[in-house]
């Protein structure tokens, strides 16, 4: 390896080494329902959030309960993500003029975010809608992160709970990892990729002309806040793209 393989290496850990207490302690606060800098905006979203889910911020859950509501949850997931593919090209936000994703595709590619595996089988440019990457893939890299979190705080506080008969909520755990970790963060890295230049637009692709006199056509679209939201999600498996 090389030297500045090895720098990059030490400067990603000793930012990690940073980031342990005062991150572990803002999450340990969200999740315990504690007040936080981002409260008295988001708290009335959330708790319009648990009205719409005829749910509680007080609510706890069996084990069982808890891990019946994440199976559903991602089980609808998949079947809306998959049928957003499927039906693609009768939805709006389609500016190229994709045609439906192929059912063996559509089903992987829902199967793959619905599981945090993030296995793109596909060029995104050239087959995935605005709506389908908007409403689907990036619900999806949200969702799919906040279920992975919300089973690792479950799992604490089985252990925390010895004696105890709940673990929490499934959705309080979802909602909040959503709102106040996941969310913050996307539009920060959003806001600073746009700055850099990253497109941010549901405006149509470009066709442009090199300077060889060649036609290039150049994908646009909502590419700065998927980005963003990809690359929060440090604990996610390694994205694999094909095409």
């Amino acid at each position: 390896m090389t030297l500045n393989g090895w720098i990059q290496i030490l400067v990603y850990c000793g930012i990690l080494l940073l980031l342990v207490k005062p991150l572990g302690g803002y999450m340990h606060r969200v999740f315990k329902g504690d007040r936080t800098l981002l409260s008295p905006v988001l708290v009335p979203i959330e708790r319009g959030l648990y009205r719409l889910a005829g749910t509680s911020e007080k609510e706890e859950q069996h084990w069982a309960a808890y891990a019946t509501g994440m199976l559903l949850f991602n089980l609808a997931g998949f079947l809306v993500l998959y049928a957003l593919q499927r039906l693609q090209g009768a939805l709006p936000y389609n500016p190229a003029g994709m045609a439906a994703v192929e059912p063996e595709l559509a089903f992987n590619t829902a199967a793959s975010f619905v599981t945090n595996t993030n296995w793109q089988n596909y060029g995104g440019e050239s087959t995935m809608s605005y709506l389908v990457q908007m409403a689907g893939l990036t619900v999806q890299n949200f969702v799919s992160a906040a279920t992975g979190i919300a089973i690792a705080i479950a799992l604490i506080r089985g252990f925390a709970r010895a004696s105890g008969k709940s673990i929490g909520s499934f959705w309080v755990d979802l909602t909040r990892c959503t709102l106040y970790v996941l969310l913050p963060a996307c539009i920060v890295l959003t806001l600073v990729y746009v700055w850099l230049g990253i497109p941010q637009t549901l405006g149509p692709y470009v066709d442009a002309t090199t300077l060889e006199g060649a036609k290039q056509t150049i994908a646009l679209g909502p590419v700065a806040d998927d980005d963003a939201d990809e690359k929060q999600h440090a604990h996610r498996g390694k994205e694999t793209r094909f095409g």
